[in-house]
């Protein structure tokens, strides 16, 4: 089965408008592991506008101290700031992101063929310290040959033009074929598949019966909106509903 990890850093970002502790991070992160999330996401961005070094460091804690068998992943760009965090608090994950600082979210891939001595280097060394590592990666099949050749262990998938297109079945369609092509052509050279951005719990259905394959969805704006309806205990057993179409 696919599985889940919930992004957090909606609800830093809504925690960051006041100078109060709330929402409490710690207790969605544990509310949704309680529900059967595989690992929660943060991107400590430089400008700490959402997740902050803090809260990366309080959720290794909860992991350690109530849900050892669960994992951290910790995205962002690999300049010093961000490795040294994510070697400090022990990532099961590191996924790479090509952001600029200035960047609202992540909305794009990295240029595989073009910045692949860069990472490499960075893929080696991250390895050599024991974390596992995915980069983000547009839904193009060609790049797949020049992501493998990182030495990464996965690609997750870029799905925003996808998720984008929920009042839109044609170019839905198209873009759930790139990504089937993508998948495909990643496991062809041995890399696991994960997804993330702007995935629903039906556009999760869809992509995940589509690519039965993928090994995990990061997903965190559109679960935290659902949350505000349906409380998020019950919207990521939602999203778990949509992980499992894709079972065999």
């Amino acid at each position: 089965m696919t599985e889940l990890s919930v992004n957090l850093n909606v609800a830093a970002l809504l925690r960051n408008r006041r100078e109060h502790p709330w929402p409490d991070l710690i207790d969605l992160a544990r509310i949704a592991l309680n529900n059967g999330a595989a690992g929660v996401t943060v991107h400590p961005r430089p400008d700490e506008r959402h997740t902050r070094p803090d809260d990366v460091r309080a959720l290794r804690a909860l992991l350690d101290a109530e849900f050892p068998n669960r994992e951290l992943n910790v995205e962002g760009y690999p300049d010093a700031r961000y490795l040294s965090l994510v070697h400090e608090v022990r990532a099961d994950q590191v996924t790479l992101v090509p952001d600029d600082p200035a960047q609202a979210t992540s909305d794009h891939g990295w240029d595989f063929e073009a910045q692949s001595a860069m990472l490499a280097d960075v893929v080696g060394t991250l390895k050599a310290g024991g974390h596992r590592v995915s980069l983000f990666a547009d839904p193009d099949a060609d790049q797949m040959t020049h992501a493998a050749q990182t030495g990464t262990d996965r690609v997750e998938l870029y799905t925003g033009p996808f998720g984008g297109a929920y009042d839109d079945s044609s170019t839905e369609k198209r873009e759930l074929d790139r990504l089937v092509a993508a998948a495909t052509a990643a496991e062809a050279h041995g890399l696991k598949v994960y997804a993330g951005h702007d995935l629903t719990v039906g556009g999760t259905g869809k992509l995940v019966s589509r690519i039965p394959s993928i090994a995990e969805v990061s997903i965190g704006h559109a679960l935290f909106c659902d949350a505000l309806t349906f409380g998020m205990a019950e919207t990521v057993r939602r999203y778990l509903g949509s992980c499992a179409i894709g079972r065999g």
